[in-house]
């Protein structure tokens, strides 16, 4: 599972959530601890998306060069296709696309262009819906449309948990979970999540890091930690350090094949707080010819079909990440999806790889055949 596998899918996610969440601080966040990934970023309004960087990058036309690592576009909604072709080309080398909607945007609007989107390139990678947990039944009274916005979401950034008593937190926490039961819920101060959720530490070849230019991770690699943000200078100097929330992931690793309605039955019922399924399957006798390549974010899930590369070994490889997880049960759960010595012997059922194939694109491009986010 190579990211820097060429033609692999860029998981574009979608960052939400109304003004004064803090959303941009975590947009930050990311931009500063990007392990190594190229970050494109998408927003309505540059803000304080790192503003005194991107003026020494300087801005030409809608476009600000944030260094090797990250680049800034300022779009509205109309012009989001046109980015995401330019964004996803090969040239751009572009690890992950993140849409900073703007505080009164719509992000099932967002998302919806993104699903319905026909760039072979780009890939859903979820709708990460921020909330401030001081204002949270303010913000409810104010903006109705919050419980629709939570409904969809696939990870909800509980922010500025600092803000309230033990009590509130654990109050608001229910209320989210009633109101978004399918989505992965993390607590966070500052927005400092723990990148891992989101994307994986980039794999690159020796000459690309020999050519690089600086990035923000250079830049501050000897300045410490770094409150700037939507809400963090109002505190200066009263918080010495706010470590980000980290997150939960289980490898499973299987030599026997999968019984695709076993697995399907497990993907299709994912547990609270599970956010993303990566890696390989093995269908066995169902599929001899390809392995299939799973990326799963929230409830939105996809295989790629690919044959096996020669002299690989067969079996099944996946990493599951979320938070509040229960990892002996997600790990016991898989392995009732592996197939039985006795199953194995008997004539594959050939439609048991039904359900798999409803998540297969009708005429996947040549790009498709890659290593999941």
């Amino acid at each position: 599972m190579n990211p820097s596998t060429t033609g692999r899918q860029i998981p574009v996610v979608v960052l939400a959530g109304f003004l004064g969440s803090g959303k941009t601080t975590l947009l930050n966040h990311l931009l500063r601890r990007r392990a190594g990934n190229r970050i494109a970023v998408v927003v309505n309004d540059f803000g304080a998306v790192e503003i005194d960087a991107m003026t020494v990058a300087g801005q030409v036309g809608s476009t600000v060069s944030l260094g090797n690592g990250c680049l800034c576009c300022a779009v509205d909604a109309s012009e989001l296709d046109g980015y995401l072709e330019r964004l996803s080309r090969p040239a751009a080398r572009i690890d992950l696309i993140v849409i900073e909607a703007s505080g009164l945007a719509e992000p099932q609007e967002l998302v919806r262009m993104i699903l319905t989107g026909d760039n072979p390139r780009t890939v859903y990678g979820g709708l990460v819906q921020v909330v401030d947990a001081a204002e949270f039944d303010a913000t409810r009274d104010r903006h109705p449309e919050t419980d629709r916005h939570l409904a969809i979401a696939d990870l909800v950034v509980l922010n500025k948990t600092d803000r309230v008593t033990p009590a509130e937190h654990e109050r608001v926490l229910g209320v989210i979970g009633t109101l978004g039961p399918g989505a992965a819920v993390v607590s966070a101060s500052y927005g400092r999540i723990d990148p891992g959720l989101l994307f994986d530490p980039a794999a690159r070849p020796a000459e690309d890091e020999k050519i690089r230019q600086l990035s923000f991770e250079d830049l501050r690699a000897d300045e410490g930690e770094d409150h700037t943000g939507d809400y963090a200078a109002e505190d200066a100097g009263e918080h010495a350090h706010h470590p980000h929330t980290g997150y939960e992931s289980v490898s499973y690793d299987e030599p026997a094949a999968m019984d695709p309605r076993r697995l399907m039955a497990f993907l299709d019922s994912r547990p609270e707080g599970l956010y993303r399924v990566k890696g390989f399957v093995d269908f066995g006798a169902a599929d001899p010819a390809n392995r299939y390549a799973v990326h799963a974010v929230g409830r939105f899930l996809r295989f790629y079909p690919e044959p096996w590369p020669r002299g690989t070994e067969r079996r099944t490889q996946l990493v599951l990440i979320g938070s509040g997880i229960d990892r002996d049960a997600l790990a016991k759960e898989l392995t009732v999806c592996a197939v039985t010595e006795t199953e194995a012997a008997t004539a594959p059922d050939e439609s048991a790889m039904w359900g798999v194939l409803r998540y297969v694109r009708s005429e996947p491009a040549a790009e498709e055949a890659a290593d999941p986010a």
